[in-house]
């Protein structure tokens, strides 16, 4: 469905995410609309050409004409989104998502929609320390990833025509996982990270330390600058898989302690060695 641009997108959500997928698909000649809280967004976007109308509102007809509806709305306003206003989607249409958890809304989700109505989520592994969507980009989406996580409720075509959204937005890895899977790894690779930086970040209040740091500091808290009200939101979402890497964090970073304490030096040599090998897998190719 994606391919043809005759079909109309709409992207509830203008934020830093729904600006960038809208900049990119703008390109290719899509349709693009949009409904978000603030008119300075939707401003900002007619006056740079990343849509071609939108509103503050629920505007029915926005909704009725749209034949792809993508969501970068907070998880829990997501699904009260849909709850109230799925009664608005024209027969046949796809929604997607950009949601970081997926567990916990995938299912409840796809129970409450109607039959005639598919999600078929999704999670664009890109992001920025700014919001807002005059921060939005064409480019960062370039090297990341794009994870696809469908249930027995998706058709092959919708899946499909998620995937194929992600290689239109740019992602050099798209990728299937089921919710539980994507959970998992992104209480890991995100989540995880994203708590360490904050305790980094605040287990130390020492003045003027920035004064004297280093790019090391730097590039391990960049994430530190942190939308509270969003990560605490996805940290409960996906409680019971982040509390579970937690634990994993804890109990490697002990043996270092215990390693140190005990001047074994061998034995952090060889947890460094290990380290540099598997960080190389991690390099953008």
């Amino acid at each position: 469905m994606i391919v043809d641009v005759s079909k109309k997108i709409l992207i509830v959500g203008l934020g830093l995410l729904g600006g960038s997928y809208a900049k990119v698909l703008k390109r290719f000649g899509f349709h693009i609309s949009a409904i978000t809280l603030e008119q300075s967004s939707i401003d900002y976007a007619l006056r740079e050409g990343l849509i071609d109308e939108g509103s503050v509102s629920i505007d029915e007809r926005l909704v009725k004409e749209a034949d792809l509806v993508i969501f970068a709305l907070y998880p829990h306003v997501f699904v009260e989104w849909i709850e109230k206003n799925q009664h608005l989607f024209k027969s046949g249409a796809l929604i997607t998502d950009v949601t970081g958890v997926k567990g916990s809304i995938v299912y409840k989700i796809q129970e409450m929609l109607r039959e005639d109505v598919e999600f078929i989520a999704a999670h664009p592994m890109a992001g920025r320390e700014v919001s807002g969507v005059e921060n939005s980009t064409d480019k960062m989406f370039v090297g990341a990833n794009y994870i696809v996580t469908p249930t027995e409720k998706n058709t092959p075509e919708a899946v499909s025509t998620c995937m194929e959204l992600g290689r239109l937005l740019g992602f050099s890895n798209v990728t299937t996982l089921s919710p539980e899977e994507h959970d998992e790894m992104i209480g890991f690779l995100s989540q995880l990270t994203h708590c360490i930086a904050i305790t980094l970040m605040t287990c130390n209040d020492k003045e003027n330390m920035e004064r004297f740091t280093g790019d090391s500091f730097r590039d391990l808290t960049r994430i530190a600058r942190i939308n509270d009200l969003m990560w605490s939101e996805l940290f409960v979402a996906n409680k019971p898989a982040l509390v579970e890497q937690m634990d994993l964090f804890i109990n490697k970073f002990n043996d270092l302690k215990r390693m140190l304490e005990q001047e074994d030096i061998e034995g952090m040599r060889q947890m460094m060695r290990h380290s540099t090998q598997r960080r190389a897998l991690f390099d953008k190719k």
